[in-house]
């Protein structure tokens, strides 16, 4: 995997070493404190360049539109609160999305080592972390031409695992409200101000390509503001879960892909 991933960086093939344990470590004080971590420079570079040249019409030809209006929950039915509420004001999403089963073979490689599963499972505490059975579903490339961007939501999942291959000319900044919200405290009100953009503790992450980062995105609220010029934001988007097989339904693949598994 050495052609692939930076291992004298980060060597998620030795995390028993000294070297592997100590990236463990840090990765875990950043996940304490910031909710997240970065590994910069974490997939070669010059295979990144081999791969772009095919994306661009894969994208034009093959990917599937992904344009939604929304709530920052990505659900019409909140039942503690009105329509109204300022809390469910709606957002608009685009992007263009190649599935699992469309993968390019670097990215798909990346995704199903085992080594990388391990890693994420140290990480988060999980006793074993599983690639996602849907060969829709488990791992998608997403694209945002110029205007395009992801609006402010909740994840679903407890953590999220992308690598950015490419970054825009301008725009694409992925931005994020920490601990916005809790199990305990929904904070419609603080949701509410973040919405009108009057919330000053937005932070801000810039990312370049070949950066790995993992955000645990359930009770922070998070956004990628519009992509500008002529070079488009294109990111992997990697699905790990705790229980093998895992599937989404008919329903759901239909919704996000316009097409299902079987």
């Amino acid at each position: 995997m050495k052609h692939l991933i930076d291992l004298e960086k980060y060597p998620l093939d030795d995390l028993d070493s000294d070297r592997g344990k100590a990236l463990i470590e840090d990765c875990i004080a950043c996940l304490e404190c910031d909710g997240m971590f970065t590994l910069s420079g974490f997939m070669q570079r010059d295979i990144i360049d081999q791969m772009l040249p095919s994306l661009y019409p894969m994208f034009e030809r093959e990917s599937f539109t992904h344009a939604r209006e929304h709530n920052i929950y990505f659900d019409d039915d909140v039942k503690a609160l009105e329509s109204n509420h300022p809390a469910m004001a709606r957002v608009k999403t685009v992007n263009h999305t190649l599935c699992g089963d469309q993968l390019p073979g670097p990215v798909a490689q990346i995704y199903r080592w085992p080594a990388l599963t391990v890693f994420l499972a140290r990480v988060m505490n999980k006793a074993e972390l599983f690639p996602m059975g849907d060969p829709l579903a488990c791992a998608n490339v997403m694209g945002y031409y110029a205007g395009e961007g992801l609006n402010w939501h909740f994840d679903r999942s407890e953590f999220t695992t992308t690598l950015l291959l490419q970054a825009p000319s301008k725009g694409g900044q992925f931005q994020y409200r920490q601990g916005l919200r809790s199990e305990d405290d929904p904070n419609y009100e603080g949701v509410a101000k973040l919405l009108r953009g009057q919330d000053p503790d937005v932070s801000k992450l810039d990312l370049g390509a070949g950066d790995l980062n993992v955000f645990k995105g359930k009770n922070t609220a998070h956004r990628v503001t519009p992509s500008a010029g002529d070079l488009m934001r294109i990111i992997s988007v990697f699905s790990y879960y705790e229980t093998p097989g895992r599937m989404f339904s008919d329903a759901e693949n239909l919704g996000f892909y316009g097409r299902t598994a079987s």
